[in-house]
């Protein structure tokens, strides 16, 4: 018997990940009361879900490229998490870009058990000394592929070569929100080809999220991420509390489903997230834009008297994987011509 027959019966542990703390903090400009943070925490160390992470939304040390800080630093998100996480690890997301390595030591020191760090598939040759180095200063590194489906999967699977065996994990990331379950399907089978665990993230632009992250499971994926009411970046994530009652539906209350559903609650009357712009999420999610470049791609629009949807089309032909600010300069001046 498998997930995919619609039980968990003889299925490998799978895990869930609340990253309520570090993908919703984009939700709310990065900025979190204390004392909810606190509660949150607390609250969560008393449920069967494996791991929290923490931290700001961008990852580590965002502020070193121009990003908004989060209110809370990191040195104080290590002293919040061991106080109240004392009986599951914690985590935070790093970027090559501007998380330093000696910063993924000290966090680590002060407690941290896990950092999962983003890039692109195709930026992965370029950093494999930095996962390897990464692997030797914290005790878990995912490698999280962030816009998984702007690249093709036989492409992305060879831009895995090298990624040192001492990685934990690697993660397929539905950034736009715009994959189908075939997609997940076949991402997620082609990864764990390659290695042993997967995991899954997925943003919910199409109202996708929940069905991926259980395709992901059905897959062959051991952990998925999640939210608390599916509060995240732009359309948000998956939510947490749904994918502990579909799990209850199939086979059994693995994740406290009940308690989740309480916490989903209290994040919704707390956190109150900033409206999404609903328009561009779904033509992002379409047309293959990560919700980052909304507001270069409104501000050229503008100014080249064109409609967003044609630029970010414009873009994604001219771009070689997923498009970045010069694909998007390039596509207004393009059209301008």
């Amino acid at each position: 018997m498998s997930l995919a027959d619609g039980r968990l019966e003889d299925v490998p542990a799978i895990e869930l990940l609340d990253c309520t703390l570090r993908d919703g903090s984009y939700a709310v400009d990065f900025q979190l009361d204390e004392e909810f943070v606190t509660r949150l925490l607390t609250r969560l160390d008393g449920i069967p879900v494996a791991k929290v992470e923490v931290g700001h939304g961008i990852g580590l040390e965002a502020e070193r490229s121009g990003i908004k800080p989060c209110n809370i630093g990191h040195y104080r998100w290590a002293e919040i998490a061991r106080s109240t996480l004392t009986r599951k690890p914690w985590g935070m997301f790093a970027q090559p870009e501007f998380t330093r390595l000696d910063t993924i030591a000290e966090m680590s020191d002060r407690g941290m058990s896990f950092v999962r760090v983003g890039m692109e598939p195709d930026r992965v040759p370029d950093h494999l000394d930095y996962l390897r180095r990464a692997t030797e200063l914290c005790g878990q590194v995912y490698l999280n592929l962030m816009k998984s489906s702007a690249t093709p999967v036989a492409e992305l699977v060879r831009l895995l070569d090298g990624v040192t065996p001492d990685i934990a994990g690697v993660y397929v990331v539905d950034s736009y929100g715009a994959m189908l379950p075939a997609d997940v399907q076949t991402y997620v089978s082609a990864v764990s080809e390659q290695f042993p665990l997967v995991g899954f993230h997925g943003h919910d632009n199409l109202g996708m999220a929940n069905i991926n992250s259980i395709t992901a499971l059905q897959a062959g994926a051991g952990i998925v991420d999640a939210t608390l009411d599916g509060i995240g970046r732009g359309s948000g994530n998956a939510a947490i509390e749904s994918l502990a009652g579909v799990i209850k539906m199939l086979e059994t209350d693995l994740f406290d489903y009940q308690e989740l559903a309480r916490l989903a609650a209290y994040c919704r009357e707390n956190m109150r997230p900033i409206p999404e712009d609903r328009t561009m999420q779904v033509l992002g999610a379409v047309i293959g834009i990560h919700s980052g470049y909304f507001p270069l791609v409104e501000k050229l629009a503008a100014e080249h008297d064109t409609d967003p949807a044609r630029l970010m089309e414009t873009a994604v032909k001219i771009a070689d994987h997923s498009p970045r600010k010069d694909d998007f300069r390039a596509a207004a001046s393009r059209i301008s011509a």
